[in-house]
């Protein structure tokens, strides 16, 4: 380890390379807990052993905020000290004999404002230990590499905390004296401390039975608080779903009696994997159609997804070490794309174009979010590997680089255990997905590992030595450097055409910038699917897996017959294949028949989506108002596309979408955040003006789909009604039309979903209509109650355009409305982080009144929640990118948080990055 100084504070660095086996082994741990909100006892018995390959030394265990009042050995009383947080015993048995060790502490769960460790939601006691909260709750030895057997004890009032959960298999409960009662809970798996969960509270629950295709029946259960339980039913929907689709898809069986998911409003993430006892942010489980979207239900579907296939990649085999948190989260992030991906089109089974472009639009939604937002991370000064080499605090490292960057990189190794390359280094005919070699790479994974704690390389290893000969075998050292280099790979590419050799060759360049700590990239393998079209749209070159591992190499393809001579249109990259930026200069008519006829759909909506940003760059760069940013020719290419008679209407959306500002500014080396909100407003308005009549087509077209279901045709017709509404109200208030607006307000009082009602009150609060006040209004009157609802009218309020700089105003004043609260995370997120991360035309203010307003949420957030206060630090870590006088204001606050004494390392980290 090393210290990091700046200024302020001293903060340990932690180093990959300095890892070192523990000193001791905790064989089991039995855990015994009388709850109690003000001061819960907690008594741990450990059986612990010295490990052999490490020097003896003293045993130091990790604490937080603990009250200690007893520590036995062997049932003995012994000497101990405390170095700073660490409780040290150096007087213990010598050899290689187990002993017992015996540590009784209290806490103060209802004071744990922090959600970390053992706190108090709305009188329910949760945990939540990754990834170092367990310290908070006993001493132990808090890391992923020491994985315990766990037996549990809950005691606590009955009346207040009836029902009392933990990991594992429930082996006795009943009545205690003075109106207590008690719970044991042993969990059959070892598993690292950061697994361990509790529960105890008033709840209710869903429950059902499944039998496994082994004949052996589970238990499933959703606990919920009273008054949720209809809106439970789509959550156990997803778990089963899930449970079904990791069986057939992988062979892995649900490995416990029972499986439990808990929700809670005060949450810092999302969900968590605790062994059997999944406890989940409400956002991610309640569901019905009166309340959530389609958004929602998809993103239900998702995280269920997600959290119960860790029990198997990141339960029965976890990381090493926190650098390899990619090894259990990208590899999950992946496998719940997977799982989205194959339900999408298993839904449409039977109709082979309709199930294609379902996976299509579900693999856009992802790649649109890694653009956005990790392409963004890479090149800022939180960059970092998907394997990290250091850092001050984990919890900053929950990152989309290593969720969904560590994904792009298992997606490779799954396309890379193709058949072997030819001598062209291109595998011909079809694109090859390699889903069963991967399958057969998992198989041997489980098989070496399962029970251990190990590192991204034991993975890769596992998935190439199932698959000799692939490309992934070929160059596994090299295409490791995925996981050990920073940045987003560019690759440039040149392709020419001889005509009478019929000869198309490709050129493929790779470069990858400098970034903190790493100035030099060596060159990464990147799998580039492609394609070629002629000008009619006709394939004359099938998809191809061509395998790029050097700094530039070319690929030649022969006997290309193409109409009239003229250079076929290259599809590269298709769905996607490498997490890069692909440089290509394309032409207008390239792209517009990559758009019209490309057999691959993410290609056609990447072709829309460049001649998007071809015209918004020009425009931004240009002087003056920005007038007509789009050509006619792509706007008869729009029509086509919303007009078209087979294309799902979710894809239409997504096509019809334009990049988000963020993603317009990742484009320029200097930004003006004022001039791209400028120049997308515009494109908006023009695109509703020149397709008004066709707007109002798909809207009327689409809005009607029966009894709602949340499936993926449905879904998609609901998605391109709402923006066609969108779209003729905005046009209603550039011409002063008012039966738009009429029409979206009664969409908004008879609709009969919440994604509908949800629609028309986004229409008119985004068009600025008058009729948005008195809709808000009524929105709030019917859905007060419902605090997931609710955080999406704040969310709502919060990004909306900015008008003469209103919108921070209007936030400022929904920070004093009774409904809202910094405290919860959801509610937080809901209102400030929208204002400042999602909402950069209002936030970036030429007075710096957003920034001063974001300083100020960030320091308030800090003094009793770092983890949220950490995220929202992040809003301003691209501010040297800014143009003036942006940027100087930025520096200033920037600096205002940084001067601060007692930041946390959470915090501190970030400000010190982005100032760096």
């Amino acid at each position: 380890m090393m210290h990091l100084r700046d200024g302020q504070a001293t903060a340990t660095v932690i180093h990959r390379e300095a890892y070192t086996a523990p000193a001791f082994w905790i064989d089991t741990v039995d855990l015994s807990f009388d709850l109690d909100p003000a001061k819960t006892r907690v008594l741990n018995r450990m059986r612990l052993r010295r490990n052999p390959d490490v020097p003896a030394q003293a045993l130091r265990l990790d604490g937080d905020e603990l009250n200690l009042a007893r520590v036995l050995v062997n049932g003995q009383g012994t000497s101990f000290k405390m170095d700073a947080s660490q409780l040290v015993l150096e007087n213990l048995p010598e050899g290689d004999a187990p002993f017992d060790l015996e540590i009784f502490t209290t806490c103060a769960p209802a004071k744990n404002t922090k959600l970390m460790g053992l706190f108090v939601s709305n009188d329910t006691f949760f945990t939540q230990c990754e990834a170092e909260g367990f310290r908070r709750i006993t001493y132990f030895l808090d890391r992923p590499d020491v994985m315990s057997s766990y037996s549990v004890t809950l005691r606590a009032d009955k009346k207040a905390y009836p029902v009392l959960l933990s990991n594992g298999n429930l082996l006795a409960q009943g009545p205690l004296e003075d109106g207590r009662h008690f719970a044991q809970w042993v969990d059959p798996h070892k598993k690292p401390c950061y697994l361990f969960a509790l529960v105890a509270g008033q709840l209710v629950c869903r429950e059902q039975r499944v039998t496994a295709r082994s004949g052996k029946e589970h238990l499933l259960q959703v606990y919920v608080r009273s008054g949720d339980l209809d809106k439970t039913e789509h959550a156990m929907n997803s778990l089963r779903a899930s449970i079904a689709w990791d069986e057939a898809r992988f062979g892995l069986s649900l490995d416990l009696e029972r499986f439990m998911i808990v929700a809670t409003s005060d949450f810092n993430m999302g969900a968590m994997e605790n062994k059997g006892l999944n406890i989940f942010n409400t956002k991610f489980v309640l569901a019905n159609s009166a309340t959530a979207t389609d958004t929602d239900y998809a993103n239900i579907e998702s995280v269920v997804g997600h959290e119960y296939f860790h029990n198997w990649t990141g339960n029965r085999i976890t990381c090493r070490d926190w650098f390899q948190l990619s090894l259990k989260e990208g590899l999950t992030v992946f496998r719940d794309q997977e799982f989205s991906q194959d339900l999408a089109s298993q839904a449409l089974a039977g109709d082979e174009a309709a199930a294609k472009s379902a996976r299509a639009v579900k693999r856009i939604e992802d790649v649109r979010l890694l653009r956005t937002v990790q392409f963004a991370e890479d090149a800022g000064p939180m960059a970092h590997p998907v394997r990290p080499d250091s850092y001050v605090e984990i919890n900053n490292f929950y990152t989309v680089t290593i969720y969904e960057k560590g994904s792009e990189v298992v997606r490779m190794m799954q396309t890379l255990v193709a058949p072997a390359l030819t001598a062209s280094g291109t595998v011909g005919g079809l694109a090859h997905t390699g889903q069963e070699g991967f399958a057969k790479g998992m198989a041997l994974y489980f098989e070496r590992h399962d029970g251990q704690a190990v590192t991204c390389d034991d993975f890769a290893q596992a998935i190439a030595d199932a698959n000799p000969g692939t490309a992934l075998a070929l160059y596994l050292p090299q295409f490791k450097r995925w996981y050990a280099q920073a940045g987003t790979p560019r690759v440039h590419a040149v392709g020419s055409y001889d005509a009478t050799t019929q000869r198309y060759t490709l050129t493929l360049s790779q470069s990858c910038a400098a970034s903190p700590g790493q100035e030099h990239k060596d060159p990464f393998v990147i799998p580039v699917q492609m394609g070629l079209l002629d000008h009619t749209g006709r394939e004359v070159l099938a998809s191809q897996l061509l395998v790029l591992t050097e700094a530039t190499q070319s690929f030649e393809f022969h006997d290309l017959s193409v109409p009239d001579g003229q250079a076929p249109v290259p599809s590269l990259l298709r769905d996607f294949s490498a997490p890069v930026v692909l440089e290509m200069d394309f032409s207008p008519a390239q792209l517009l028949t990559l758009l019209a006829h490309d057999s691959d759909p993410f290609n056609q909506w990447e072709a829309a989506q460049r001649l998007y940003m071809q015209a918004a760059l020009s425009a931004v760069r240009a002087e003056g108002e920005p007038n007509q940013v789009l050509d006619a020719a792509l706007l008869d290419a729009l029509r086509t596309v919303l007009r078209h008679p087979n294309m799902d209407a979710a894809f239409k959306e997504l096509v019809l979408t334009l990049p988000a500002e963020t993603y317009i500014a990742e484009q320029l080396d200097v930004v003006d955040p004022q001039r791209i909100h400028t120049v997308r407003e515009a494109m908006r308005a023009q695109l509703a003006q020149a397709l008004h009549d066709d707007w109002a087509w798909a809207f009327e077209s689409h809005r009607e789909n029966g009894s709602y279901q949340p499936d993926p045709v449905s879904s998609g017709r609901r998605a391109l009604s709402g923006l066609a509404l969108h779209m003729v109200c905005l046009h209603a208030r550039n011409t002063a039309d008012t039966h738009w607006p009429e029409r979206a307000l009664k969409c908004f009082d008879n609709a009969h979903n919440m994604t509908d009602r949800f629609n028309a009150l986004s229409a008119l609060v985004t068009s600025g209509n008058a009729l948005a006040t008195p809709a808000l209004q009524r929105f709030y009157s019917l859905f007060s109650r419902e605090a997931l609802v609710m955080d999406k009218w704040f969310a709502l309020q919060a990004s909306a355009p900015d008008r003469g700089g209103n919108v921070l105003p209007v936030v400022r004043q929904l920070m004093q409305h009774p409904d809202f609260t910094l405290k919860n995370p959801n509610r937080a997120r809901s209102l400030i982080f929208s204002f400042c991360n999602a909402n950069p035309g209002a936030f970036h203010r030429s007075d710096a009144a957003g920034y001063v307003f974001w300083s100020e949420r960030v320091l308030e957030l800090d003094a009793f929640n770092p983890q949220v206060a950490a995220r929202l630090a992040r809003a301003l870590d691209r501010w040297s990118k800014l143009a003036e006088p942006y940027r100087s204001a930025a520096h200033v606050a920037l600096t205002r948080i940084a001067a601060k004494s007692d930041l946390s390392r959470d915090v501190r980290e970030v400000i010190t990055r982005a100032l760096s």
